[in-house]
């Protein structure tokens, strides 16, 4: 084997191998990783554990941090490279705002995007699982559905119970905007007493979820992949028909 050739083949392995260290960063770092194959390019967005707000929870709680994620999703929306996004949802719930505006940036998205419910998409993640264009549960997925809830301290004057019903308001919107959940079946369970230990509300899994029309389908991870390619491949005709 000659040198060049020998270093030829040294550089492709060194290129493989940066590569596949820079997928392995990006997973530890933002618990996402880029899928490239024939039939396109996927970035695959894990929202995981709780949803950090402006207050730094404790290193020993897993959590998603919105400062991370919604640059994240401007920089796929914006990317020529990036073709569709694929959502995967084990969350218990967390802070309202950061979780509301990581769903509004999703629901926005030009591009192709699916979601899946794996596990848990509490409290929050009701409205990250309905803001992908298409949503999947997985049969076993459970979805709390409960009122708007504050910690720390709480002035007990009207005005509080209006903020509530205000931001309670904003969420049962989204919701049944990017859903086909009626409002009135939401809010029922959203208040539904007598079902949760010392709490208002109601858990429901995969099938009744897509029965109530808060989720599309019922499915796993390979019928979220063949939605999403489905989706791409439309766009891509739709974008030919277009330039001829």
């Amino acid at each position: 084997m000659s040198d060049e050739t020998r270093e030829t083949l040294e550089t492709g392995n060194e290129d493989k191998t940066a590569s596949m260290n820079d997928r392995q960063q990006q997973i530890v770092d933002m618990g996402s990783a880029t899928i490239k194959t024939e039939r396109g390019t996927i970035h695959t967005l894990t929202i995981v554990g709780q949803i950090e707000g402006h207050q730094i929870l404790p290193p020993t709680l897993k959590s998603t941090k919105y400062e991370h994620v919604m640059p994240l999703l401007a920089t796929i929306e914006e990317s020529e490279e990036v073709d569709g996004l694929l959502v995967l949802l084990n969350t218990v719930g967390g802070d309202i705002e950061a979780g509301l505006g990581i769903a509004e940036l999703i629901s926005s998205m030009s591009k192709p995007t699916v979601s899946l419910v794996l596990g848990g998409g509490h409290s929050i993640g009701v409205p990250l699982a309905v803001s992908a264009k298409t949503s999947f549960v997985a049969p076993s997925a459970a979805m709390t559905i409960h009122p708007v809830r504050l910690n720390g301290l709480v002035i007990g004057v009207p005005q509080t119970f209006n903020y509530f019903e205000r931001i309670q308001e904003r969420i049962i919107q989204f919701v049944t905007r990017n859903s086909r959940v009626k409002r009135d079946d939401f809010t029922k369970m959203m208040l539904q007493t007598g079902e949760l230990a010392a709490d208002v509300g109601s858990v429901i899994y995969g099938e009744e979820a897509v029965k109530i029309g808060l989720i599309d389908h019922i499915g796993g991870l390979a019928d979220a992949l063949e939605c999403l390619h489905a989706m791409i491949d439309e766009k891509r005709q739709k974008q030919e028909t277009k330039v001829r």
